[in-house]
């Protein structure tokens, strides 16, 4: 499987000169890498949009689909970038129709996401996005629910991917892209 192509350097750098450390959050020990100053900075949004998009573009995408809840934030704006459809993965409870489930553990305990049962046909060739990779759990638990329901998932985007936590490995077989790496 091919690597997707490198974002610009020059991206990579405005990205983590805006990306701010929370020491100690949300628990002791924690760096929390807050992505809320790049979303915040326009013209530097509008940067990340289209290099992402440009990538989902070239994977052949024809949907999108983001995870809750700061997925939502770059996929929404992919997706309309594209001139796609976009598909949320919500905690339990959010939707309002019928849906299917995809449980998986934390180091705490157990979490899901769902999913409408009718979201999508068989097929969709759709690209899932998410805020940041840190252990893969929630990741690799999207690309399982989206998979049971037909959907073909050719490229998986970050805009960080906090490398030394070992999220990849639990990616194998996917085309990561991460934006940023820590």
């Amino acid at each position: 499987m091919t690597e997707p192509e490198p974002y610009s350097e020059e991206l990579v750098a405005a990205i983590r000169a805006r990306i701010r450390d929370v020491p100690d959050f949300p628990k002791p020990g924690i760096v929390f890498k807050d992505l809320t100053p790049v979303f915040a900075d326009g013209p530097l949004f509008r940067r990340l949009i289209d290099e992402l998009a440009a990538s989902f573009d070239r994977a052949g995408v024809s949907a999108i689909a983001g995870i809750e809840a700061r997925g939502f934030i770059p996929g929404a704006a992919v997706a309309a970038s594209l001139g796609v459809g976009f598909h949320l993965l919500r905690k339990p409870g959010k939707l309002p129709s019928r849906v299917v489930r995809q449980t998986y553990d934390l180091e705490y305990g157990q979490d899901a996401l769902e999913l409408h049962h009718d979201a999508f046909e068989p097929g969709l060739q759709l690209g899932l996005i998410d805020d940041l990779l840190a252990t893969g759990g929630t990741m690799a638990a999207a690309l399982e629910l989206v998979r049971s329901q037909g959907a073909e998932v050719p490229l998986v985007a970050f805009v960080v991917e906090l490398g030394l936590l070992g999220g990849r490995r639990r990616l194998p077989k996917e085309r990561v892209s991460p934006v940023v790496r820590f």
